[in-house]
């Protein structure tokens, strides 16, 4: 069996802001045979994070824990599909998958430990998008740096930076189902209105309405904060730890503000980590990887209460996968960023 696959590729490596201009959609044929032990995906949905964009860069600190991007092969990404053909007991014709696949149509993959995918539980009643976001690595980020990384306490003050965006929209949720105080930050008054009155927020603000971060976190959180949450760094972080308590904890999950600058200053006011006692811990969603389904367990019965409110931002086709992913960096998406094949 062999389909024609169309797939997303970077021309070049990308150092800066990316653009549509930077991608390309290509095509090759994809062979699947009943000797191979292969499983043949058709891909349905597919994730578009920012942390992809290290990943395209010709030298950058993540190479060290996922393999780097070359320019003109294939992307890959987090998705979920249908099997069309198998090689293997395991999967049959018409299973759904999630896990690892890549921005194209067909995924070829062999099964086993490595290739991080498996079958969707269908009695699980949920759409097929939250086993790509809520119920995949977004959850599993989100879950994971909230809990074990930074351990809340009861009644503890919490800070999320970019919070409207697919991690830090749950790890608000989750502050507030652990009894927490939580502020988050977004880019624009809409956002900032959806984490207050759709997500449970006690209070967010609009960042670029600031001119002085360390006081409108001041404002915030007069008696300290407890927690951060981390996706921006930079001048965010700084203004983070200018108002964090003693032995306060800093779960740093993403770094957005320096992945297009790489002038802007990543390291943080050691004078204010020391003297405060403060814990930053860096982390990747597949530290989590053995707890994956316990997590999946919990969340999703969150939100079969009623607990958790999902919010998906998605975008059709294959062909918008360049400007969906660009639109990351301009702060155009809500949530989680997913692309919907026909």
């Amino acid at each position: 069996m062999e389909v024609e696959n169309r797939y997303v590729a970077v021309r070049h490596h990308v150092e800066g802001s990316p653009s549509e201009d930077d991608f390309e959609v290509k095509s090759a044929p994809v062979r699947w045979t009943p000797e191979s032990g292969e499983v043949l995906v058709r891909n349905l949905y597919l994730s578009v994070d920012p942390y992809q964009l290290n990943r395209m860069k010709l030298h950058n600190a993540s190479h060290r824990t996922v393999d780097p991007v070359v320019p003109g092969e294939r992307i890959d990404a987090t998705g979920a599909g249908e099997v069309v053909a198998s090689a293997c007991a395991e999967y049959e014709v018409g299973d759904v998958v999630a896990g690892l696949l890549a921005w194209e149509e067909y995924t070829l993959f062999r099964p086993g430990p490595a290739a991080l995918i498996g079958k969707v539980d269908a009695s699980s009643g949920f759409p097929l998008s939250y086993h790509v976001g809520v119920l995949g690595t977004s959850g599993m980020t989100a879950y994971g740096g909230f809990f074990e990384v930074g351990k809340p306490q009861r009644g503890e003050k919490v800070f999320v930076s970019a919070a409207s965006g697919s991690v830090g929209s749950l790890v608000g949720q989750f502050a507030k189902l652990a009894g927490c105080y939580v502020v988050g930050c977004a880019g624009t008054q809409a956002k900032v209105d959806m984490l207050k009155d759709k997500l449970g927020f006690d209070d967010a603000f609009n960042y670029r309405e600031e001119p002085d971060l360390k006081s409108a976190l001041k404002k915030y959180f007069p008696e300290g904060i407890d927690i951060n949450f981390e996706n921006v760094g930079g001048e965010m972080l700084d203004a983070a730890l200018a108002n964090m308590n003693t032995y306060g904890r800093v779960a740093a999950c993403g770094a957005i503000s320096q992945y297009t600058d790489p002038e802007r200053p990543a390291m943080p006011d050691m004078g204010e980590v020391i003297y405060r006692r403060i814990t930053i811990r860096g982390f990747f969603a597949y530290d989590f990887i053995a707890k994956f389904q316990d997590y999946v367990a919990i969340i999703g019965d969150w939100i079969r209460e009623g607990k958790i409110q999902v919010v998906e931002d998605v975008a059709d086709g294959l062909e918008s996968i360049p400007s969906a992913f660009a639109a990351l960096f301009r702060g155009k998406n809500v949530g989680k960023k997913l692309v919907k094949l026909a």
